[in-house]
């Protein structure tokens, strides 16, 4: 579901000289890890940051979004940055990596062979898809059946219904499938870990490059502030968080603020950025994404 009423709380008086006049428009997901990310920003409290207008989307929707070149500011799949990397700037900060927090192949019955089987994902450009792709071009000899696209909400009830054989899940699903009676059949960052040694790259924050190089520091100092902001004091960020996570339990949505926001979030640094190139050189390889220029990801 997207939401696209702005919040009246963006009204920005102490706007920096030389920052945009109108509020920049930016969709993220309504998942806790976004959302405890951007509260202080999106409610007025980084000193000088842009305005906002906030619309809320799945990741499936904010792929297409940059991929049609809509909004300023967008949180999409590193899988999608070679579709989109010439009109958007990849920002250093805001997105979601790590450790031990991957994608997870979901089966109704432990140990199902997927060779042939039909396997829900919630996009087939996201990373998660990427990850799957290439464990199971080592591990599935004989190739998965159709792949089929739904919200990632859906995909639990599908594969637990029998809908499809397995489910490619993300989020706060990690948490949450034994709920539906299902087996963890493989995990895809575990997998990325012990092949290459580098965090497990998820989600990025990407802006116009439209917007002037001026405007794009200061939308990755603005992230930065915003994130360190939600650390310092986090009850502040809590109202904002459950509101938009979907009936989610409060400590479940702990652990997802706990596992999705870290370092990387605050910089990327150089392990975040050799894990994003070594999983767009290795995607390119396989013939799932274009290949990436040798200043794709630069910022400015």
């Amino acid at each position: 579901m997207t939401d696209t009423t702005p919040d009246p709380s963006n009204d920005q008086p102490n706007r920096l000289p030389g920052a945009p006049s109108a509020p920049l428009r930016i969709a993220f997901s309504p998942c806790p890890n976004d959302t405890f990310v951007f509260d202080a920003w999106a409610h007025g409290r980084v000193p000088g940051a842009p305005a906002l207008d906030v619309t809320f989307a799945d990741i499936d929707i904010t792929n297409g979004m940059a991929e049609r070149g809509e909004l300023d500011v967008l949180k999409v799949s590193y899988a999608v940055l070679p579709w989109v990397l010439d009109e958007y700037a990849l920002l250093p900060c805001g997105g979601a990596l790590g450790r031990g927090c991957g994608p997870l192949v979901l089966t109704k019955e432990a140990g199902t062979d997927l060779t042939g089987k039909t396997v829900a994902v919630p996009s087939e450009r996201s990373t998660a898809y990427l990850l799957f792709r290439l464990w199971a071009a080592e591990v599935v000899p004989g190739g998965v059946g159709e792949i089929v696209v739904m919200p990632f909400d859906e995909i639990m009830p599908a594969v637990r219904d029998g809908k499809v054989d397995a489910g490619l899940v993300i989020h706060e699903a990690r948490f949450t499938y034994q709920n539906y009676g299902l087996h963890n059949l493989a995990d895809m960052g575990r997998h990325w870990e012990e092949t290459t040694g580098l965090p497990i790259p998820l989600g990025a924050i990407i802006a116009k490059r439209s917007l002037g190089e001026g405007t794009l520091k200061l939308l990755a100092d603005s992230v930065r502030t915003s994130v360190r902001m939600a650390w310092d004091d986090p009850e502040t960020s809590r109202p904002y968080v459950l509101a938009h996570a979907q009936e989610m339990d409060p400590a479940v949505a702990d652990q997802h603020i706990g596992l999705y926001v870290n370092e990387f979030t605050a910089d990327l640094g150089e392990d975040g950025y050799a894990a994003i190139r070594g999983l767009l050189t290795r995607a390119a390889a396989e013939g799932l994404v274009p290949p990436l220029g040798p200043d794709a990801l630069s910022f400015v």
